[in-house]
């Protein structure tokens, strides 16, 4: 043992004093960049918040919000000029819609399949390939819709273009499969062993564990999953633009050729004259579509705080 006034004794105490000047040197450092990181989005959120408000709300001041909102006609051109987003705004529900319902219930039973069911040599194989499709750019798919989806769509409805609602839906729920299936998969994979062995000895069987104990159990990571692919359905331009149709009427069918939001920008911003008319009414349009996405996030978080309460972990 060494003796408290000995010289070893002392070098040992002033080398431990300096390892914890360090590491707290070291700590402070990356709590000061993960501080700056966060103040760094909510810095860049503040501002894209403050462009999109002082482009877009001065075309309230020519169309009232009630004409903007729910106007049926859109013709930036004409003499006068008429802005109604209504058609932009059905297309682009019914389209999320549709792309949500084909793509989550089919991301979470390929990711309850990959987690609990499949063996570990096709999980290892099988996920890096679902992850590789996320990569695919937009515009190829966008080919692959106009290419092969478009005139199967045309032929088992008896269509007059394949171009539609639900030729885009479904490219977009193969977009968002990807992002699903990885997240979902890795929230289930977390969950504890405790909890499915637990479910095994009351005698369920491996379906009930997986619906009634790990889905339950990883729905925050599910959800955060289903929102992300949301997200990527409802922000989704270039597929879009090329298979939805174009059309610029209130959509009745998912057969109906159909213009959401993302295309009626993407489309429209090249010919806008910057600070007149109708580049104010295309930054309106992407305020609106900022608040809806903002509004599905404040429901998922009120949707997670109370499976949260009702499945403490």
């Amino acid at each position: 043992m060494l003796k408290p006034g000995s010289s070893t004794a002392v070098a040992t105490s002033s080398i431990e004093k300096s390892l914890k000047r360090r590491l707290r040197l070291g700590e402070r450092i990356i709590e000061g960049w993960v501080f700056l990181a966060g103040l760094f989005a909510i810095i860049v959120l503040l501002g894209i918040i403050a462009i999109l408000i002082k482009e877009g709300l001065p075309i309230f001041a020519y169309s009232s919000p009630w004409r903007f909102l729910f106007g049926t006609k859109w013709y930036p051109v004409s003499e006068p000029p008429t802005f109604g987003i209504l058609p932009f705004f059905v297309s682009t529900l019914m389209i999320t819609l549709i792309a949500t319902v084909i793509a989550v219930p089919i991301g979470v039973a390929c990711a309850a399949y990959l987690a609990e069911v499949a063996p570990p040599r096709v999980r290892e194989t099988v996920k890096p390939i679902i992850e590789l499709l996320a990569g695919i750019p937009s515009v190829m798919m966008g080919f692959i819709g106009l290419m092969l989806l478009s005139p199967l769509i045309q032929s088992a409805f008896n269509l007059n273009t394949g171009l539609c609602g639900l030729t885009a839906a479904i490219m977009l729920s193969l977009m968002s499969l990807p992002v699903i299936v990885s997240v979902s998969e890795d929230a289930l994979h977390a969950v504890p062993k405790d909890f499915k062995e637990a479910s095994y000895a009351l005698g369920a069987t491996k379906w009930e564990t997986i619906r009634h104990v790990c889905i339950p159990a990883a729905l925050s990571g599910v959800a955060a999953a289903i929102m992300l692919g949301v997200g990527r359905a409802i922000g989704e331009t270039m597929t879009v633009l090329m298979v939805a149709g174009g059309a610029l009427a209130v959509p009745l069918s998912p057969t109906d050729p159909m213009t959401p939001m993302t295309s009626a920008i993407a489309s429209g911003i090249g010919n806008a004259v910057r600070g007149g008319l109708q580049y104010q009414a295309l930054f309106a349009i992407g305020l609106i579509l900022f608040i809806m996405t903002l509004a599905v996030n404040l429901v998922a978080d009120r949707v997670l705080e109370r499976q949260k309460r009702k499945f403490p972990r």
